[in-house]
């Protein structure tokens, strides 16, 4: 029987989900409690044309924190 990789090879990873299917290893899940990923901000740098930038700052579903231009 196959096992969930340990790896942190973010493409292992994927190139083994490509192949398999969660619902395969439910015996090897476990619930976690805590958060898992936490104190990591991303910053990303975007050009946007003005027109876009207003278009993200208006957008409802945006969940940008900051907008500088």
């Amino acid at each position: 029987m196959n096992t969930i990789p340990k790896t942190d090879s973010i493409q292992k990873l994927a190139e083994f989900w490509d192949t398999h299917d969660l619902t395969d290893f439910l015996g090897e899940l476990e619930e976690v409690t805590e958060p898992v990923f936490t104190g990591r901000d991303t910053v990303m740098e975007i050009h946007l044309s003005s027109d876009e930038a207003e278009t993200v700052r208006k957008s409802p579903n945006s969940k940008v924190s900051k907008l500088l231009i």
